[in-house]
């Protein structure tokens, strides 16, 4: 857990100037917008020019690719105090740019239609989870190892049923994936807000929390999105 998470987690919650929190959650939600419209777009014309790319999106290339998307998030995560608020905002982009090359690989699995309603449905239920996460006075900080718990079972299950191939562990999986990012996004939302109290505006630490907070939800977002899709989602 990177520093910012540290601080928020283990202090009693302080609210930070209304002005100052709004600078920083709009900034937030900024970043996560334009990380979205960077996969997006990426995953439009990648699609569009699938066969050119179609080398790096299987094999050793792709193993290579998932590799350093994951490597960035840990950069990010471990990484975030020895930086640059421009090098966090650098490899933030670029992790989007680069999921949106994998994700493209999704065209050929779902139909157009079922892509985009699947996206709304995620964008709908991302917004009422978040309002949901900005506005409650519950403390969902109790919450965070039986999320932290669930996320990880859901990870070995899947990892274990590439070997199974069991239909019913699928659909399971897929429905506890929601309902575990869903939780996330309400938890992230409200660290976030609690994260503005700990920040000035304009300052190197304001700006790499922004990025650290906008990580968090946009990778909420994601994988919501894909275990609704599985859930959803019209095969071609």
């Amino acid at each position: 857990m990177n520093r910012f998470g540290r601080m928020i987690d283990s202090q009693p919650y302080v609210a930070a100037d209304p002005a100052v929190e709004r600078a920083f959650v709009t900034k937030v939600y900024g970043w996560m917008a334009l990380a979205l419209a960077i996969t997006g777009t990426v995953a439009v014309a990648t699609a569009a020019n699938i066969e050119s790319v179609m080398p790096l999106l299987s094999g050793p290339a792709l193993i290579v690719i998932l590799l350093l998307q994951l490597g960035i998030v840990l950069g990010l995560s471990f990484a975030i105090n020895k930086i640059s608020a421009s090098v966090a905002t650098g490899l933030f982009i670029l992790y989007a740019a680069v999921t949106g090359f994998t994700l493209s690989t999704l065209f050929f699995v779902y139909t157009s239609e079922s892509l985009a309603s699947t996206f709304f449905i995620t964008a709908g239920t991302f917004a009422i989870v978040s309002a949901y996460g900005y506005v409650t006075k519950t403390d969902l900080t109790k919450f965070r190892n039986l999320l932290f718990m669930g996320l990880i079972g859901i990870l070995l299950a899947s990892v274990v049923n590439i070997f199974l191939r069991s239909d019913t562990v699928y659909w399971i999986v897929s429905i506890l994936g929601v309902i575990i990012f869903v939780g996330l996004i309400a938890y992230d939302t409200q660290r976030i807000k609690r994260m503005a109290a700990g920040v000035s505006d304009g300052d190197q630490m304001e700006r790499k929390g922004a990025v650290i907070g906008a990580l968090a939800l946009y990778l909420d977002f994601i994988n919501l999105f894909l275990y609704l899709i599985r859930l959803l989602g019209r095969r071609r």
